[in-house]
């Protein structure tokens, strides 16, 4: 039987990719997405994650093999938060009961280097017990400097994630019951989240000395689905609570001997 798989924020970018890539390999996805997807639902809102594992159930029939948490939007905007952070989180915790029929149960999810960027602690601090409303609230008043403060909005949630992919993921609930969960961090993927940052040459080097990429530049999204594809393979029996970097070196140079 062909492992099944369900990816969020399947239809485009890295999500895209990776579905295509799971189909090409004789995976059965279940692709969640606003639009184009089996399971169409909105992340942003308690309803639509609750819609989410309720249809993933009805079409998988209760089992699936692994979770691809990719959704997310990069706008200054509390929905950034409610779909990076508090969307993610729901979509791992509620698919984890589907995974308890896998004989190779894997889970993943994407966060980004932006997380060694700058970003608000407050909003950070918010993040780590899960308070959505203040969490919101604390980004309703970042959001009101768009340019300023709303952009450390998307950094803060990518920098929760991470840490809660390092809290969980050695947790009875996920490594105890034979589940590696782990994160990626992709440095500039060109996705369409990126396209009016990567448009001209210019742009894409002014990009690329905020967020060095010196091993082979900016990246297309094929790159991080096959790293994503192998973290939730079968061969990955050990990888627990790790977030790795998928940046052409961003992380080497912005961090150097720092270890995490």
């Amino acid at each position: 039987m062909p492992r099944a798989s369900v990816i969020t924020g399947s239809a485009s970018g890295i999500g895209k990719a990776t579905k295509e890539l799971l189909e090409q390999r004789g995976e059965r996805v279940i692709g969640v997405d606003l639009h184009d997807a089996e399971v169409v639902a909105d992340l942003s809102t308690a309803e639509g994650r609750t819609g989410v594992v309720d249809a993933v159930r009805k079409v998988s029939g209760g089992r699936i093999d692994a979770i691809y948490a990719n959704a997310g939007l990069a706008l200054p905007d509390p929905a950034t938060v409610a779909v990076n952070f508090f969307g993610t989180v729901a979509t791992l915790e509620g698919l984890r009961p589907l995974l308890q029929g896998s004989e190779a149960p894997r889970a993943v999810l994407v966060s980004s280097m932006a997380a060694l960027m700058a970003s608000d602690d407050e909003l950070v601090a918010l993040l780590a017990p899960g308070d959505e409303q203040p969490a919101l609230a604390r980004a309703g008043v970042l959001a009101k400097e768009p340019a300023t403060t709303g952009r450390l909005i998307y950094a803060s949630t990518k920098l929760a994630l991470s840490r809660w992919v390092r809290r969980q993921a050695a947790t009875a609930e996920w490594a105890g019951a034979g589940i590696p969960l782990n994160a990626v961090s992709p440095g500039v993927i060109a996705t369409p989240m990126t396209a009016d940052l990567i448009a001209t040459e210019e742009e894409r080097e002014s990009l690329l000395k905020v967020v060095p990429m010196p091993l082979n530049g900016i990246a297309e999204p094929i790159v991080v689905a096959r790293l994503l594809a192998w973290l939730n393979s079968v061969e990955n029996t050990h990888l627990c609570g790790q977030i790795v970097y998928v940046d052409g070196g961003s992380d080497a140079v912005l961090r150097g001997d720092s270890v995490w």
